[in-house]
């Protein structure tokens, strides 16, 4: 059963960096496509990042491009999203999710708050 736990979301101001984790079981977290989506209030799931099984090839929106990198940790099956310059459009729900460009299956998700 595919298991993924996000966590690291808090309030923050804008202009302030936040990295967010996504905890994967269940599966081979290894030989996986990973990414990252959200869901602003009152919105729809916007695919944000997603990064290759072995990191070659890293996709990203435009809306966070330059602004967020997304990482992993294969051997701790952890996925990684820092998000700098974050800006009040950037608060949403945050999920990791696994497949390329995939919105589901995803975790529970963590929040995340930019406001001043």
């Amino acid at each position: 059963e595919v298991r993924l736990v996000e966590s690291g979301g808090t309030t923050v101001a804008p202009g302030e960096s936040l990295r967010l984790s996504c905890a994967a079981s269940g599966f081979t977290f290894s030989a996986s496509s990973m990414s990252w989506v959200r869901q602003a209030p009152g919105g729809g799931l916007e695919w944000i990042a997603s990064m290759t099984a072995g990191g070659g090839n890293i996709f990203y929106s435009d809306s966070v491009r330059g602004r967020f990198t997304i990482s992993r940790d294969n051997g701790k099956s952890i996925l990684f999203l820092q998000m700098r310059s974050l800006k009040t459009a950037d608060t949403a729900m945050y999920y990791c999710a696994k497949g390329l460009r995939a919105v589901a299956p995803r975790g529970q998700g963590t929040l995340v708050t930019v406001s001043s």
